[in-house]
């Protein structure tokens, strides 16, 4: 075990090089990157963008003609100042290596868009995502375990096939159109009027008692989590279920079912315990998709000021450091989570060897 950890440590860099170098020439390749999006702002708004140049209010405009980008109106000077604040003086290649080094030491830059640093922005941000995070993982649990325990003790009957039928629908459709269906029903949208839209949070949430600001906050989590958690309960269901199925045809559950034991007592007091080994030791990979692919639209859709909109906004920007960085830390704590599941299903049950798989 020790040596299969080890060589997935290992895997991790060049996994984290190649993700980071795959989007890296993506990014490059798209139009619209940072330098140009400064001249445009420039051109729009004058004084406040040239300052950010370095150019000063006052600085003078070109109207000369040509094919290079003063043409547009910006001095040859004030772009080479552009590229040099942004880091585009430097050949691509220079850049992506520089990035890997700084990145190395977690050393993420400044936002170009935002007078903040990037692992700031992060820390700010990560409550919010961490809060929808946790919530959906907590009440795709609490429903999930015992459905799958029916779905088991019924299996193939009416119940098992309706309730299969409703839960792969639900896994089918994405999350964020659940969202849209839940704003037009039930936030203003066409319908009723009963949830807040934005935020997770009111505007006087300050100056309410203790008791107002928790329910207040519910209040507002309501329909967030309820997108989050919908296509969430096919895997961890089915999982469940397929689980206790494999326990209750053992011989250990027929010797007890033999001695007399009521079924409840075979269900709760035998089969739950092994059977929920594997169940628990999936959390890190649920945590996985939770934070790092399922909320990002849920986020954007309901105004959530947290990592998943933030890395939406950071791209529509071109805000380098704010993609690379949080994409760098997402993918490092995903890469790191599936060890730790793995480690996990080693440990809860000792008959899984992933290390004699490798060969």
């Amino acid at each position: 075990m020790g040596g299969y950890i080890l060589r997935r440590v290992a895997l991790i860099i060049p996994t984290l090089i190649g993700i980071m170098l795959l989007n890296f020439v993506i990014v490059q390749a798209a139009p619209g990157g940072p330098v140009e999006q400064l001249i445009a702002e420039m051109e729009g708004h004058g004084g406040g963008a040239l300052a950010r140049a370095g150019g000063g209010g006052g600085a003078e405009v070109s109207t000369s003609s040509g094919d290079s980008r003063g043409s547009r109106g910006i001095p040859e000077e004030m772009l080479r100042e552009i590229e040099i604040l942004y880091g585009f003086d430097k050949p691509a290649h220079e850049r992506f290596f520089k990035m890997l080094g700084d990145y190395a030491t977690f050393n993420f830059g400044d936002s170009f868009f935002r007078e903040q640093s990037v692992i700031e922005l992060i820390i700010d941000k990560m409550p919010v995502s961490i809060s929808l995070g946790l919530w959906s993982t907590l009440i795709i649990y609490l429903i999930s375990i015992p459905l799958g325990i029916r779905k088991a003790v019924h299996d193939g009957s009416r119940f098992d096939i309706w309730s299969s039928s409703v839960i792969v629908v639900g896994y089918a459709i994405p999350g964020f159109l659940f969202a849209i269906l839940l704003i037009v029903l039930f936030a203003g949208g066409s319908y009723f009027d009963w949830f807040p839209l934005r935020g997770l949070t009111s505007p006087d949430f300050d100056q309410m008692t203790w008791y107002q600001k928790i329910g207040d906050y519910f209040w507002h989590l309501a329909l967030p989590v309820t997108a989050n958690v919908i296509g969430g309960f096919a895997t961890l269901t089915l999982l469940t279920k397929n689980s206790f199925l494999d326990e209750i045809g053992k011989q250990y559950v027929v010797t007890a079912r033999a001695k007399g034991l009521e079924e409840r007592q075979v269900l709760y007091g035998h089969v739950f315990r092994n059977a929920m080994l594997i169940v628990i030791a999936s959390l890190p990979g649920v945590l996985v998709a939770l934070f790092f692919t399922g909320s990002l639209l849920v986020e954007v859709i309901f105004s959530l000021d947290g990592l998943g909109l933030l890395g939406f906004e950071a791209a529509l920007n071109r805000d380098y450091p704010v993609i690379f960085g949080t994409l760098y830390i997402f993918t490092l704590m995903g890469l790191l989570l599936k060890l730790v599941s793995d480690i996990t299903y080693v440990l809860v049950d000792p008959r899984i060897d992933f290390a004699s798989r490798e060969h």
